[in-house]
């Protein structure tokens, strides 16, 4: 069995077991975000999937219904006015990436990948595009989260999701798992107003060499 089967069933059933067990929490989030303002429990956006094709994302609404639709937050000027207070909560731990557990589930993303670009995140697209890393399953988490996520320059972004797909395999995906852990209980990387200014050495390096 090729590898990306085996990846797939291991998504389905990690999942759905995820799902199982984290439905108490699922619960109580939905409860929390209906109490503080109106509007949908599920935020739902077209995103980037396999070979470029397109797909509604969901995660769990963490801002007043009329803050902008297709914007990444860290690009927004003033993202606060728009964040609720569960909204707060819920991006400082990432819960609010959660039901990605159901897009896990219907084959539309994996636990580990490259994450999802936005459908008009065009020059992430393109650059992804040199690596290859639009040809696979986005993921929940990936190499380029766990090495600055927001912080990162797109160029840099991209650079490491074409090394997350020279390196698939199983040991770089428990690797990204358990460092994501890490990085979710360090809140590291998440950048909520600006754009991403981090560039590692050994990229920079990389890139100068072949100007």
């Amino acid at each position: 069995m090729k590898y990306s089967e085996q990846k797939r069933k291991i998504d389905f059933i990690l999942s759905l077991i995820g799902l199982i067990i984290l439905s108490p929490l699922f619960f109580g989030i939905i409860v929390m975000i209906k109490l503080e303002s109106r509007g949908p429990v599920f935020f739902k956006q077209k995103r980037i999937g396999i070979n470029n094709s397109h797909f509604k994302i969901l995660k769990f609404r963490t801002m007043f219904i009329d803050a902008p639709k297709d914007m990444p937050t860290h690009l927004l000027t003033n993202p606060d006015q728009y964040i609720t207070k569960t909204g707060k909560f819920l991006r400082k731990t990432s819960m609010d990436e959660l039901p990605q557990i159901i897009n896990i589930l219907k084959g539309e993303m994996s636990i580990i990948g490259p994450r999802p670009a936005l459908w008009n995140q065009y020059d992430l697209i393109q650059e992804r595009e040199k690596y290859g890393a639009n040809n696979i399953l986005p993921g929940l988490t990936g190499w380029a989260q766990i090495n600055g996520r927001d912080e990162l320059l797109i160029e840099v972004k991209a650079y490491l999701d074409g090394e997350y797909v020279e390196k698939m395999s199983w040991k770089m995906d428990i690797k990204c798992f358990l460092m994501t852990i890490f990085t979710v209980f360090r809140r590291e990387g998440v950048v909520e107003g600006g754009t991403g200014r981090r560039m590692s050495e050994e990229i920079a390096s990389s890139k100068e060499q072949n100007i």
